[in-house]
């Protein structure tokens, strides 16, 4: 260590005026690298405020440059590399810091839009959910409607199959019955039929003297004259006679008519077409072949025919049989008419 002494004194000897020199030089370095270095602290200060590791950054090589300054180990040189790696972190720095607040600018507003769109989509699809499920129930309730009528049209179908079965039954027996019924009827009409030949073979016997007495097809004909007098409805001697005959062989063959046949006798007067003169008993030719008719339904009723088994009915002059105004067609149309029929 003395060696070392006497060796640094000897160079200070030799060497201070260039000692004095560099000294200078560093000294105005260091001071220019103060002034940088306060420069660019306040530089930091005010772009970057609250950049800690750059701070330390700085002051970890302000330290480094303590200790060179101490150590005399750097140079003007390595202090201008030094304040340009200070100067290309600081732009560094201050571009980095650009960039992120950039970023977190655009962060913010497309995060503030992106939670705006959010919020909208995700209300959207809340509302979009409540339809969903107010359509679901909407569905269940129609299927549930669907099935009650489905049900509804399955028990309407087997009623109408079933009716439809009754009915088709029914039909039948309606069809079976219409055909009995008319078999009963055709049986009953043909057996009145004989009892009505039976009637008028009887009055033929009985009344075959007569000519102006004659049979038109379903119908026993008695000429007026035979039984009225000229405009008049009472029955006179030979037609009381007539009528008393027709009365006694309707009651034979009411006797053997069963008594499921209901059959009448029908009277119809009918007269021709001359009118009258408006001063006698009858105002006109309805009223005297209805008098006509009555008059004979009242005397068989005397006789003892029963009164539910006549009828009595009038024409006048509106049901010829024979056309023309000849004294014979007139004479022809006066006539009452017996007719066997049910009622």
């Amino acid at each position: 260590m003395g060696l070392a002494r006497n060796r640094r004194r000897e160079r200070t000897v030799d060497y201070w005026p260039g000692f004095v020199d560099a000294l200078s030089t560093l000294l105005m370095s260091i001071m220019f690298l103060l002034t940088v270095f306060v420069i660019g602290q306040f530089i930091l200060g005010r772009e970057i405020s609250g950049r800690d590791e750059v701070l330390n950054r700085l002051n970890s090589q302000v330290n480094e440059l303590t200790q060179l300054l101490a150590l005399e180990k750097g140079g003007k040189q390595d202090l201008e590399d030094s304040v340009a790696n200070l100067q290309s972190s600081l732009a560094t720095a201050e571009s980095e810091r650009s960039r992120l607040q950039a970023l977190i600018d655009a962060g913010s507003g497309s995060s503030q839009a992106s939670q705006q769109r959010i919020g909208t989509l995700t209300q959207q699809l809340d509302d979009q959910k409540q339809t969903s499920t107010r359509a679901l129930s909407q569905v269940d309730l129609l299927n549930q409607q669907i099935a009650a009528l489905r049900n509804q049209i399955a028990a309407v179908e087997a009623a109408l199959q079933a009716s439809e079965t009754k009915d088709d039954s029914s039909q039948a027996k309606i069809a079976d019955l219409g055909r009995r019924l008319n078999v009963a009827l055709a049986q009953r009409v043909q057996e009145l039929n004989r009892y009505r030949s039976d009637f008028f073979g009887r009055l033929r016997e009985i009344l075959s003297d007569r000519d102006n007495i004659r049979i038109v097809g379903d119908r026993f004909v008695f000429q007026s004259e035979v039984l009225f007098p000229s405009g008049g409805a009472d029955l006179n001697p030979d037609g009381q006679t007539e009528m008393a005959k027709l009365a006694a062989a309707l009651i034979d063959v009411a006797k053997e008519i069963p008594p499921e046949i209901n059959w009448v006798l029908r009277v119809d007067g009918h007269t021709d077409n001359v009118p009258l003169s408006g001063t006698g008993r009858y105002g006109d030719n309805w009223a005297l072949s209805s008098a006509r008719a009555i008059a004979v339904v009242k005397f068989l009723i005397a006789q003892g025919v029963p009164a539910d088994r006549l009828v009595a009915a009038g024409f006048g002059e509106f049901q010829p049989i024979a056309p023309g105004d000849t004294p014979e067609a007139r004479a022809t149309n006066r006539r009452i008419e017996l007719k066997l029929t049910e009622k």
